[in-house]
């Protein structure tokens, strides 16, 4: 009790009371509302990037390992085989592309196109060229990373600076071209110097997990337009056989081979374990199709040298290497690539038909298009 006589249990009772008519005063800090709106989210760190890619790798070596022998083993295929065999599945590969791209350019039209740059008044020129670019850097060219790679490496190896279309998106009858190109130029540069910094710090990955991880990388760089996967698919596949060849030693394999296994590996949805696990299952299966072709060629080959034996001259062999080098061969193209007469060539095409090594695949009178007759002579022999 108090000095009054009040029981101290009232007088702290009636103070409640009293504070809680007093509504217009804040409450207590702890338990006030949060009206505030939600902040920035925090930006994800590149090392936290690439260490998801490192656990996502982890999670898939025994996958990983098998993609890799198979690698391994189309690139000796390659390494002993004729220069022809690179280009026959660099077309077969960027005819694939295409389908990703929705250029959908048949191995007919890109090979009269790479061969005679001939195409129809139905053709999509830029396509054409698009792909034709494509099948020039899975066969050779300068490589888009090396042990120092710069942003100019980059340029080079996607031919930005000449390539059609260039400023689309900045064209403004008040800004002269000149102006446009170097704004675009500074853009790139700025986005592929970010890119490549990713890829730096994942230079401890596998290869071809570095590659899956560039290729997705690539639009959040905003290198190329969100619809159009086709450089980030053609620079990836390059970066996932940089350690294949030794230096000095003969050209192998240029390129891993994903298009021929369906474009399921270049899905850009869910985590890096789930990305990375349909990328190799899409190496697998087209290093398997790539490797299933080599046998197949070289069988045929094996047997058309047999069989034609009896031609005599330069241009029977000639056209056995053209139709080893090329999915399908016209008599235009073999005329310009033989350099032989077009009444001969047509000659040597009939006789070689009748012995069922080609086959005509058009079924019309004009503008004829021959592939080879596969043997199926070997079976498993890439079988792990």
């Amino acid at each position: 009790m108090d000095d009054d006589g009040v029981p101290s249990q009232d007088i702290s009772a009636s103070q409640d009371r009293d504070d809680a008519d007093l509504w217009f005063l804040p409450g207590p800090i702890g338990n006030e509302r949060d009206c505030l709106p939600p902040g920035p989210a925090p930006e994800t760190k590149e090392s936290d990037v690439v260490d998801a890619w490192r656990a996502a790798e982890a999670g898939q070596a025994a996958q990983l390992a098998r993609v890799a022998t198979r690698l391994g083993i189309l690139d000796e295929r390659l390494r002993r085989g004729p220069v022809g065999w690179r280009q026959r599945l660099a077309l077969i590969e960027a005819s694939n592309l295409s389908w990703l791209t929705q250029d959908r350019i048949g191995l007919d039209r890109l090979s009269l196109y790479m061969a005679l740059r001939v195409s129809t008044v139905t053709d999509d020129a830029q396509a054409l060229y698009r792909i034709s670019w494509a099948v020039r850097r899975l066969t050779g060219g300068p490589a888009p990373l090396a042990r120092r790679s710069g942003v100019g490496d980059l340029e080079t190896f996607l031919d930005r600076r000449d390539r059609p279309g260039q400023g689309e998106r900045l064209r403004d009858p008040r800004v002269s071209p000149r102006m446009v190109e170097m704004a675009e130029r500074g853009a790139f540069q700025d986005r592929a110097a970010g890119w490549l910094a990713m890829m730096d710090q994942a230079e401890d990955l596998h290869p071809v997990t570095r590659a899956c991880m560039g290729f997705h990388l690539w639009h959040v760089a905003e290198l190329s337009p969100i619809d159009d996967p086709l450089e980030a698919a053609v620079t990836a596949a390059r970066v996932a056989v940089a350690d294949l060849a030794p230096a000095g030693s003969m050209p192998g394999a240029v390129f891993a081979p994903i298009g021929m296994g369906g474009g399921g590996g270049f899905r850009a949805t869910g985590d890096p374990p789930a990305r990375l696990a349909r990328w190799l299952n899409a190496m697998d299966s087209a290093t398997f199709a790539a490797l299933r072709s080599l046998d197949e060629i070289e069988a045929w080959a094996a047997s058309a040298e047999r069989k034609m034996a009896a031609l005599s001259g330069r241009t029977p062999p000639m056209l056995r290497d053209i139709f080893t080098s090329w999915p399908l061969v016209s008599v235009q193209m073999a005329e310009k690539l033989t350099g032989a007469h077009r009444a001969t060539i047509q000659r040597n095409i009939d006789w070689i038909e009748k012995r069922g090594l080609v086959r005509e695949v058009t079924g019309q009178g004009r503008y004829r298009l021959w592939r080879i007759v596969e043997t199926h002579a070997t079976q498993a022999k890439v079988n792990l």
